[in-house]
């Protein structure tokens, strides 16, 4: 599509003021002159309908049960029961680095920061850390101590906090990034955290539990803002809208259903039905039009997230334990719990 810009002439006085595109450039007198118009291609967004396997990668030796885009799209993070973490680049599908360091193999979550350059991951029950890596070189950087496994965290928007679970007690934990301090305990679920985002203007933290609730916090105290209550089995994934207007939530095997929230609110909007297991990553495009959501029953659905209704399936040949839309919303990255540690990469 090309778009033309409108140019509106006002003679006063002898001078030509020329408005093009809602910016006043002043011209010298000629009204005959021909003036250029600016052309610009706007892209149009990807169909997710055409959705295909595009690329496997392979390398980690164990299922993958973690996979996170930088940024800027280039470098994709996994974090494998092969006790380690790899960079991959997301064009060739090369690895770039694997980073070492944890003590047990069980790494369960990778997130890079929002600049791109710290990664952090954490190794499920047994380590009692945190990592925070140089994505740029692999360095291990810094180590956060939790009095608990840690299997899940997220970054702020702004990059200066990270979330994280504590294994087993119900418990989400803020933490400096910058100095390594913890900062709070928000106290109020009843069993085990499965997950946790930040809304995108980082008011809010939402948290998934085995206690079949979603939990709404406000980022600045202990205090929950809300509970959101209808699914009947494991909270195991949650995500916000880009737009900050909409949680998705994906529940365990006795549900394996998504609902999507009135994050202001808390009101339930829609049930997506279709999975047959527990649903353990869900993910909205970059444009919120799209939902991706990633399941046992090996499978990957799309749906419209403003409707609801549900768009095209991408099938597995094993159980999806994460997924995660590229900053363009031109790909989606899918971890297994394939034993040969493969990631796939869809789009059209």
């Amino acid at each position: 599509m090309k778009s033309l810009c409108y140019i509106i002439g006002f003679v006063f006085m002898g001078i030509l003021t020329i408005a093009i595109c809602g910016c006043d450039i002043d011209v010298e007198d000629d009204p005959k002159k021909d003036l250029p118009i600016e052309e610009t291609d706007v892209v149009d967004p990807p169909v997710v309908e055409n959705f295909r396997l595009l690329r496997t990668l392979r390398g980690h030796e164990n299922a993958v049960f973690s996979v996170a885009f930088s940024p800027d799209g280039n470098t994709l993070a996994s974090g494998s029961w092969d006790w380690t973490v790899r960079l991959w680049d997301v064009r060739t599908g090369e690895p770039i680095r694997t980073l070492r360091g944890h003590t047990h193999p069980e790494v369960s979550i990778v997130a890079f920061s929002p600049d791109g350059n710290t990664l952090a991951s954490a190794n499920s029950n047994h380590e009692r850390l945190i990592r925070l890596w140089d994505a740029n070189t692999g360095q291990n950087i810094r180590t956060l101590k939790a009095n608990g496994g840690v299997e899940i965290v997220a970054f702020s928007p702004d990059g200066n906090t990270l979330a994280s679970n504590v294994s087993g007690d119900g418990t989400v934990h803020l933490w400096n990034v910058n100095t390594g301090e913890h900062r709070l305990t928000l106290q109020g679920h009843t069993s085990h955290i499965y997950s946790i985002a930040f809304s995108p203007d980082g008011n809010t933290l939402a948290s998934g539990s085995s206690d079949e609730t979603i939990r709404l916090w406000s980022t600045d105290s202990r205090i929950p803002i809300r509970t959101l209550k209808g699914h009947t089995s494991w909270v195991r994934s949650v995500a916000f809208s880009p737009d900050g207007n909409t949680l998705a939530s994906g529940s365990g095997p006795q549900d394996a259903t998504i609902k999507l929230w009135n994050a202001r609110t808390g009101a339930h909007i829609h049930t997506l039905q279709g999975h047959t297991h527990s649903v353990e990553g869900v993910a909205f495009s970059p444009d919120g039009n799209t939902l991706a959501s990633g399941s046992y029953d090996k499978s990957i659905r799309l749906w419209n997230a403003n409707t609801g209704q549900h768009i095209h399936t991408l099938q597995e040949t094993h159980a999806v334990t994460s997924i995660a839309f590229s900053p363009d919303g031109k790909t989606i990255a899918s971890g297994n719990v394939s034993v040969g540690g493969t990631i796939n990469l869809w789009g059209e």
